[in-house]
């Protein structure tokens, strides 16, 4: 027999059951789809606070993203489970590291506003690594001649980051601390449970007009 809806503390574990079997995070637009729309997403952000809340102390936590809501390993515990897989992570050149800031403290940007910044001519090889990494995409193209490629940094950006918004963004000089090569693979990004010089977080003020 069917649990009834109205029960909210089989509502949550249900959502406990699809986050933990997950290897994605999941929105709550998706999570909706379980109830098949019978519950509220406030209901549901609500219940996933709570939720989030029983797992304190645990070596597992449910943390909220740029994608949605995951269950991941706590950053504490991040060292014992790299032994189980101790695959060395990317090194990335300062270069690339220093392109990544450009686009992520002031996208929308074109690869010639990344140059004007850094003073040096950025490779196409720098952005296609990012792009390859999944940490940027081409999100439209400005309207000046030639119609130059607009890059931002994306979703997945944003989770490997433990974040879940731009305005989350830490000082600049903190962010290459969370993307170390000696960090967790995905720039600092606990083990999921489902599977193995710009100002500091501003924006910049001037609109990119964008196409798509």
């Amino acid at each position: 027999m069917e649990q009834p809806l109205d029960d909210l503390g089989y509502v949550t574990t249900v959502l406990e059951a699809a986050l933990l079997t997950s290897a994605e995070p999941l929105a709550v637009s998706e999570l909706c789809k379980l109830f098949d729309g019978h519950i509220d997403a406030d209901v549901i952000r609500g219940l996933l606070e709570d939720l989030s809340a029983q797992w304190n102390g645990r070596g597992i936590e449910l943390v909220c993203v740029a994608s949605g809501w995951r269950f991941q390993a706590r950053m504490e515990y991040q060292k014992f489970l790299d032994r189980l897989n101790p695959q060395k992570p990317p090194r990335y050149s300062r270069a690339v590291m220093e392109t990544l800031a450009v686009i992520a403290y002031r996208q929308p940007v074109t690869r010639g506003d990344i140059e004007g910044i850094r003073g040096v001519s950025v490779s196409p090889g720098i952005l296609k690594a990012l792009e390859s990494r999944g940490w940027i995409d081409i999100v439209g193209h400005r309207e000046a001649p030639g119609r130059p490629a607009l890059y931002s940094t994306t979703k997945a950006f944003l989770d490997d980051l433990n974040l879940r918004s731009l305005q989350e963004l830490p000082p600049l000089d903190e962010l290459g601390a969370l993307l170390e090569p000696e960090a967790p693979e995905a720039g600092g990004q606990p083990t999921p449970v489902a599977s193995s010089e710009l100002a500091a977080g501003e924006r910049t003020a001037e609109e990119a007009s964008v196409s798509p």
